[in-house]
């Protein structure tokens, strides 16, 4: 069995964690907000307006990591958190925390806390950056710690200060690592647990397949998209950006994407006894890790001789991240599957690695323009040429042209004019329960020839 589940994530990898509203996030960023507003009263009090000046950078920090996340640049964001306040408490640790006989240093402890947000954060998205800034935390925490290294523009502060400060970012740091440690681990559970939920949720019958409409020029329906639903009795519907990534890193998506291509097969077999749904196509994504299966065209195969389903109506949509793999491979085994009837479409198109070269060589018959193409369609002179051009290239390749994400007449109207003949957006029809499409298909008005 084989695994990409046709469900659209709303925004890269983006985890509940580590949204705005996340506990550990939250609290990191206001940790250390509130580190800073303390010592920059403390400091402007006895006039070290320089000190006062780092920090305001760290509270201006904060407030900027926090606007990049809510403008959707969370990866940017975490990352140069993590940057610039390790740089401050570096600077911090050999300028204002110089170790004395009366008052060690303690500005290092911070290290900690950015390293565990790291942590976390590679956790949400594997990256050598990361791994790179984590081990920089550590390797300047091991050396202000064991040595007493100190800058050449020390700011000597009285022993008073410098005691009753060691004090207090002592316990306010110990106390945000454990608080960060505490919601990891309350984090890991929340993980553990949903990682169990998921596992029994393809034995328990929980997923289910829901159509969304494709349409012709005259807005009849040729066709429908199968997309994926998990439908929990604990947590009630999940969204696919949830459980679509936990599902790839604990290997389900082979189980759960050949639950998906052959509920698929057994709905086009159904469709194959009526005469009025014999026309209609079933669309399923294929990801380039399941295309590459060894056993993936057997299992295709098989699927279909099982549920007796015409393959001439079922439609393996990939995306264009197959092009950055074996691609004599690729052209051999999709070559293969078209000999058995089965249509390929390219997914998402020109959002990849797709070129002309291995656009000729594919042996594809569809590609989907990206929905990030058709809500820009009207917007600006450049985009509609951008659009356009795009179906030409689709036509002069004699491939079928699908717009997925159309919502407005305007933008059908557009895509209409430019040559596009298949459609697919929330204009037509949301995704509907297999009753609901069947439904729909029934009352439609049908041309004589299929009546």
């Amino acid at each position: 069995m084989y695994g990409k589940i046709s469900a659209r994530p709303l925004f890269g990898s983006q985890q509940p964690l580590f949204n705005p509203n996340g506990r550990c996030l939250s609290l990191w960023l206001a940790g250390h907000a509130a580190i800073g507003l303390g010592w920059a009263v403390v400091f402007a009090v006895i006039g070290w307006w320089g000190v006062v000046a780092l920090d305001i950078a760290i509270i201006a920090t904060g407030l900027a990591i926090y606007g990049l996340i809510r403008r959707g640049h969370l990866t940017f964001g975490l990352l140069a958190a993590q940057a610039a306040l390790m740089l401050i408490a570096i600077i911090m640790g050999l300028v204002l925390n110089v170790p004395t006989a009366d008052a060690p240093r303690v500005s290092h402890l911070y290290l900690l806390l950015i390293a565990a947000l790291g942590y976390l954060n590679y956790q949400r998205e594997n990256s050598r950056i990361q791994l790179a800034l984590i081990g920089l935390c550590l390797l300047a925490f091991v050396v202000l710690a064991s040595a007493p290294l100190a800058s050449p523009y020390v700011l000597t502060m009285p022993d008073t200060l410098r005691v009753g400060g060691t004090w207090a970012n002592a316990i306010f740091a110990t106390t945000l690592l454990a608080a960060s440690v505490h919601a990891m681990q309350a984090e890991f559970v929340r993980k553990d647990r949903f990682s169990r939920d998921l596992m029994a949720a393809l034995w328990n019958d929980e997923f289910q397949l829901v159509f969304q409409p494709q349409v012709d020029l005259a807005r009849a329906t040729i066709g429908a998209e199968a997309l994926l639903r998990w439908n929990s009795p604990q947590r009630g519907t999940v969204s696919p950006i949830e459980f679509i990534p936990q599902a790839e890193k604990l290997g389900l998506m082979i189980a759960i994407g050949g639950w998906v291509l052959e509920k698929g097969c057994y709905t086009l077999a159904q469709w194959g006894k009526i005469p009025q749904f014999r026309h209609l196509t079933l669309s399923v994504n294929v990801s380039a890790s399941q295309l590459m299966h060894a056993d993936f065209e057997n299992f295709v195969r098989d699927t279909l001789v099982k549920t007796r389903a015409n393959p001439r109506q079922l439609i393996l949509e990939l995306t264009e991240s197959i092009l950055v793999t074996d691609m004599e491979l690729v052209i051999a085994r999709l070559h293969r599957l078209r000999a058995l009837g089965i249509t390929i479409s390219l997914d998402d198109f020109g959002t990849g690695f797709s070129s002309l070269s291995y656009l000729r060589r594919l042996p594809i018959q569809q590609i989907k323009i990206d929905r990030g193409f058709v809500q820009d369609a009207a917007s600006t002179s450049q985009s509609t040429s951008l659009v356009k051009n795009v179906i030409r290239i689709g036509h002069d390749l004699d491939h079928d042209v699908l717009a997925e994400g159309v919502e407005t007449m305007e933008q059908h109207t557009l895509l209409a004019q430019a040559g596009c003949t298949q459609f697919q957006g929330y204009l037509y029809g949301r995704p509907m329960a297999l009753a609901d499409f069947e439904h729909r298909v029934e009352n439609e008005p049908r041309p004589a020839a299929q009546a």
